[in-house]
């Protein structure tokens, strides 16, 4: 089996949208959605859940009533204030480095695990789908992350699926870490703004550091197009195949509103406009439907480039 991750160095990029279009152009894969501080996936995806796991995070200090005689040891010794003055708990305040237990005199302090999210095993149209929620103001999302592959490994394994598409976390920490090591190919999204090429290169950077071949899309990339030859010009220096160009297209909004991918929207669109009276060439919904035409071929183009960059790629 082999595992591809769509990354980004910034949110918002269109990760989840191009994840969800290649879902539905992969023939034999399972789904990740491994962005668990902001999972979003099955908005599009719309899974039926077959499993689900508490996931444990950080331990943190519990009180026993029974053996604790107020003393107030504990909370002299919290640098958070997570221990009020009638010598309780606040949960979201303790940051589980437990010397309020070393502290106690009558051992009434001990550390237990926390429920901090939950780990999903889901069947969608597209097949089977992994995905993970982290609780509010929880911590420890890269652990989490890494739930979610191994759930999705195992359902890859379990249904003889042969590919994993992850839709990761943006940015270039501990998520995005557990979201790519082990993987065999990159895709990294960008935009082409000023912040968007310095993600871009610091997210490349990321992948060279863990030996994992990348490849680029540009998305948007007419919204500035000096920008997007600065892309270009990056990455044929850096020696990373730039697989396409999607231009700014509203079909990706359009589609989500409908809950469906890009790929989906466009075919029931056409079979439509096919069953009704052709729009005029010079109509604003003809210039429409030509972009969402276009924009969905450059989707195909991208996914078929990925395709031949993972059949390169000796099974691990």
């Amino acid at each position: 089996m082999k595992q591809l991750a769509i990354i980004s160095g910034k949110g918002g990029s269109g990760k989840t949208t191009l994840t969800a279009a290649f879902a539905s152009l992969a023939k034999n894969a399972v789904i990740a959605d491994c962005d668990v501080d902001a999972a979003d996936m099955h908005l599009i995806l719309k899974p039926e859940i077959q499993d689900e796991d508490d996931y444990l995070g950080l331990e943190v200090a519990s009180i026993d009533p029974e053996l604790c005689t107020g003393c107030g040891k504990c909370r002299e010794v919290c640098r958070f204030g997570a221990i009020s003055a009638d010598i309780t708990i606040n949960q979201y305040s303790c940051e589980g480095c437990a010397v309020c237990t070393v502290a106690c005199p009558e051992n009434a302090v001990s550390m237990k695990p926390r429920i901090s999210g939950q780990v999903f095993s889901s069947k969608t149209r597209f097949g089977p789908f992994a995905h993970a929620k982290l609780g509010i103001g929880e911590e420890a999302s890269g652990k989490l992350v890494s739930a979610a592959r191994e759930r999705a490994i195992k359902l890859a394994e379990q249904y003889t699926k042969d590919l994993i598409i992850i839709d990761g976390p943006p940015g270039i920490g501990c998520p995005v870490i557990a979201a790519i090591t082990g993987t065999d190919l990159v895709l990294a999204v960008s935009e082409p703004t000023v912040s968007g090429i310095h993600d871009l290169k610091r997210v490349i950077e990321l992948a060279k550091h863990f030996r994992i071949p990348a490849a680029v899309c540009i998305n948007k990339c007419d919204i500035n197009e000096e920008n997007s030859l600065k892309i270009e010009e990056f990455c044929a220096k850096a020696g990373v195949a730039v697989l396409g160009r999607l231009p700014y297209d509203d079909i990706t909004t359009r589609a989500m509103m409908r809950e469906e991918t890009v790929i989906e929207y466009a075919a029931r669109e056409g079979s439509r406009s096919n069953e009704n009276s052709p729009c005029p060439e010079n109509s604003p919904d003809h210039e429409e439907a030509v972009k969402g035409r276009d924009f969905v071929s450059e989707v195909r183009k991208i996914w078929k480039g990925l395709e031949e960059l993972l059949s390169e790629v000796s099974v691990k």
